[in-house]
């Protein structure tokens, strides 16, 4: 069966993979752009550019340990060796079922997970198609408790960050000049740590072996290049002498819109070392099977084409429905300037490269959500909109179980149309 319809089966993965990977940007890559759109720092279609170059960068240079996961973690397929038609069906069920649960919520503004609606729609084909043994329910339980240490570890980072500006620059005596002083260290973070993780676990497949000392020596000199070309574009804003504090507040905050571009392109890194293979995974792991006669290898290797189709995808979602959650979490949360996105931005970056790093599949969105929610708490409970707060976590519960449904529907018709 697999030699008959090999070339049906793969034009419906990279068919569905686009739809997928389209659905990836509509929604996850919109809710990481939120932010920075949100706050006035950067325009919808800077966003675009900023995501087709960096979410391609983080896919091929940090995007390996979470295929992996995502490909052999949550199930188990020994069971069907003999039959890998049953995971060729699955895996474009998950693909369908994970595409349209993405269009869905992002008509309707929810950030929802892309890498929990793709989970969700794996374990649901599993469960019909394989068995309910096949199904690794500790990994479930740890993507379910992700639900709540995503946005409180995003949240506590963010929280702290904006804390820091606060003190360090809002409420000093001469707010505008302490910008200016502390504004090139929090862009150094930005460099030395997207740098660090990368270093780490990103440059195995080029042969670059580097070890933990070298690591830091390069992630600090990297760090250092950032701030350093930040400096140069802050000093080149041209500001009037800052006389009330209104006036040095406004200039503070163009200051940040300039650092939010730097970001805005680490957000989008850190999402396409963590997000992009929820789109190409499955698709890869159809082709696999079909271009090796039937066999599941354990290891295939990610051919370059499918990176292409699956950047391409994202970058058409983001501009036809991204605006949609873009306005939720940009606007509808809590009210947003550049400090505050900048906070947001930097903790979420900095929580889903760790994540990556460890190879748990988190989901940006739920950082994000949560870095948004700690900017907003630093002002008071009152800065938040509860009722939108309310209506997002609902969404993210409902991701996993709506993920199955769907799937055990389309694989029970993929396995009619088949046979």
């Amino acid at each position: 069966m697999i030699i008959e319809y090999g070339p049906v089966f793969i034009t419906l993965a990279v068919v569905l993979g686009l739809y997928m990977t389209w659905g990836i940007g509509a929604n996850d890559v919109a809710n990481a752009m939120g932010t920075s759109v949100g706050s006035r720092a950067i325009t919808v279609k800077q966003a675009i550019i900023i995501a087709a170059i960096f979410e391609f960068s983080g896919a091929f240079l940090a995007g390996g340990h979470v295929t992996k996961t995502i490909r052999k973690g949550i199930i188990d397929p020994t069971p069907i060796m003999d039959t890998p038609e049953i995971l060729v069906w699955g895996m474009l069920s998950a693909l369908l079922a994970a595409a349209l649960w993405l269009t869905i919520a992002s008509w309707m503004g929810w950030p929802v997970s892309t890498t929990h609606s793709i989970i969700g729609s794996i374990v649901g084909f599993a469960l019909v198609g394989i068995g309910i043994d096949a199904v690794n329910w500790s990994k479930i339980f740890t993507i379910v408790l992700s639900w709540i240490v995503s946005p409180l570890v995003g949240g506590t980072v963010a929280y702290l960050m904006m804390r820091s500006i606060q003190r360090l620059i809002l409420d000093s005596e001469t707010p505008f000049l302490s910008a200016k002083r502390y504004a090139p260290a929090y862009v150094f973070l930005v460099g030395f740590l997207l740098s660090l993780v990368t270093l780490f676990k990103g440059l195995k497949h080029l042969d670059i072996n580097l070890t933990i000392v070298q690591s830091f020596i390069f992630a600090g000199i990297f760090g250092v290049v950032v701030a350093a070309a930040a400096q140069v574009l802050i000093n080149r804003l041209r500001m009037k002498e800052a006389e009330s504090i209104h006036d040095q507040f406004t200039q503070i905050e163009k200051i940040f819109g300039i650092m939010m571009i730097f970001t805005a392109c680490a957000m989008a890194f850190a999402h396409g070392s963590n997000d992009v293979a929820n789109g190409i995974g499955p698709m890869a792991a159809i082709v696999s099977i079909v271009q090796s006669g039937g066999e599941m290898a354990q290891k295939s290797a990610l051919p370059l084409w499918i990176l292409i189709a699956g950047g391409f995808g994202i970058v058409v979602g983001l501009s036809t429905l991204g605006y949609r959650v873009m306005r939720t979490i940009g606007t509808k949360i809590t009210e947003l300037v550049p400090t505050r996105g900048f906070s947001a931005e930097l903790a979420a970056a900095a929580t889903v490269v760790i994540a990556s790093r460890t190879g748990i599949p988190v989901s940006t969105t739920h950082i994000a959500v949560g870095a948004v929610m700690g900017v907003g708490l630093a002002r008071g409970i009152g800065a938040l909109d509860l009722r939108v707060v309310g209506g997002i976590f609902m969404s993210w519960v409902i991701t996993l179980p709506v993920g199955a449904l769907l799937s055990i529907f389309f694989f029970f018709f993929f396995r009619g149309v088949f046979l």
